[in-house]
C-alpha cells in the first residue's frame, strides 16, 4: 500500500527521486520524492537501518547522492551549497561538540560559521528558552548529557535556521528537556520554522507532527497528513464484557470479525472507521439471537504506533 499526499503550494524542501547506494554496494535510499511545507512540523518515522538518519545527512549535504536533487529554500543543495545550508540547522544523534569551549563561545561560533552579525540577545534567548542561560560561562566538556544535547539545539539555532532537523532528538535525554524541547519546538514552529524530526517516541510524533513519513528498507512507504493517515489506516474495536463466559464462537458467527478471550469472558469486534455502515446493529442483534448477553462495551481505536507497527511488518507486495 503506497498513500501519497498532495504536493503542497510552496514547499520549503523539495526532494526529487534521490537514491544513495554506498561503494560496498549497499542501497540506503531508494528514488525519494518528497515535500516539505513551509513552517509544518514533518515526523519521518522507521525502524533502525531504513535510511532516516542518510536521507537527514544527505539533505544537509553530509552525504552525497547517487541520484537525484535537493532544495532547500530555492538553493539546489549541490549547486548552491552555503545559501542551502545556510537554511538549515541540524541537532544530530550523537553528541559531539567542542568539549574545552564554553556554552556562550559555541553558539557564538555557529552563529559566525554562517557569516551572521553578532545577535547576544538572540542566543541569549535561545540559551534561556533551553535552560542553557546558567550554563553560559561552563565549559562543555563539564555538563551532563542531557546539558549537551540542550547545547547541540542551541548550535543548531544560532544561526536562525528556516528549516530544523532533529535526529532522535529525544534519545538518551530526561522528561525535563524533553518537555522543554517541544516547548521549543511548538514556539519555533509558531514563528515560521519548518521542523523535520526523526524519533522513537512515537507519542510524540503523533501529538506534535501535522504530517507523517514512513520509511522502510530505504523507500518512503508512506507520506500523508496524520490525521487523515489515522483515519485512513486506523481501526476501530469494540469490547464486549460478557455476561457468561463462552468455550467458543459459535460457528454462526465465524464470518464476523470477532475474537474471544482466551477466558471466554470477552468478545473484541475489529471494523473499519471508514465505512458509513460498522455492522455494530447487525452483530448486536445477532449476538442476541444467539443468546449471548454483555454486561459492558468499550471502544477503542488505532493510535499512531499501531499504525506504524503494521506498515513496517507489512511485505514489500502489501506496501507497495
Amino acid at each position: 500500500m503506497s498513500i501519497a499526499s498532495a504536493d503542497p503550494i510552496d514547499p520549503i524542501l523539495c526532494v526529487r527521486g534521490v537514491s544513495k547506494t554506498y561503494a560496498g554496494g549497499v542501497t540506503a535510499l531508494q528514488h525519494i520524492d518528497l515535500d516539505i511545507q513551509r513552517g509544518e512540523i514533518f515526523a519521518l518515522l522507521g525502524p533502525n537501518g531504513a535510511g532516516k538518519t542518510t536521507l537527514i545527512g544527505l539533505i544537509c549535504g553530509l552525504v552525497n547522492a547517487s541520484a537525484g536533487s535537493v532544495l532547500a529554500d530555492g538553493h539546489d543543495i549541490v549547486r548552491d551549497f552555503r545559501a542551502a545550508r545556510a537554511a538549515i540547522g541540524l541537532v544530530p544523534q550523537e553528541l559531539h561538540t567542542d568539549s574545552f569551549e564554553s556554552v556562550w563561545a559555541t553558539v557564538c561560533f555557529s552563529r559566525g560559521l554562517f557569516g551572521k552579525p553578532p545577535a547576544p540577545a538572540y542566543l541569549e534567548q535561545v540559551l534561556r528558552n533551553l535552560s542553557l542561560w546558567d550554563k553560559r560561562n561552563a565549559r562543555i566538556m563539564t555538563l551532563s548529557g542531557g546539558m549537551k544535547r540542550r547545547v547541540l539545539i542551541a548550535k543548531a539555532l544560532a544561526h536562525e535556521p528556516k528549516i530544523l532537523f532533529l535526529d532522535e532528538p529525544s534519545a538518551g535525554v530526561d522528561v525535563e528537556l524533553r518537555h522543554d524541547m517541544w516547548r521549543m519546538v511548538r514556539e519555533l514552529r509558531a514563528r515560521g520554522t519548518t521542523i523535520i524530526l526523526t524519533t522513537h517516541y512515537i507519542e510524540e510524533a503523533e501529538q506534535m507532527a501535522d504530517r507523517i513519513g514512513v520509511i522502510r528498507r530505504g523507500e518512503l512507504i508512506v507520506v500523508e497528513d496524520k490525521q487523515a493517515l489515522m483515519r485512513k489506516l486506523g481501526k476501530k474495536q469494540l469490547t464486549l464484557t460478557l455476561q457468561h463466559p463462552l468455550p467458543a464462537l459459535p460457528a454462526a458467527l465465524a464470518a464476523w470479525p470477532l475474537e474471544l478471550a482466551e477466558d471466554g469472558l470477552s468478545l473484541v469486534y475489529t471494523f473499519d472507521t471508514q465505512r458509513e455502515d460498522t455492522g455494530i446493529p447487525s452483530l448486536m442483534r445477532a449476538l442476541a439471537e444467539h443468546g449471548i448477553d454483555f454486561k459492558d462495551l468499550r471502544s477503542s481505536e488505532s493510535s499512531l504506533e499501531d499504525i506504524f507497527v503494521s506498515l513496517v511488518h507489512q511485505t514489500p507486495e502489501v506496501a507497495a
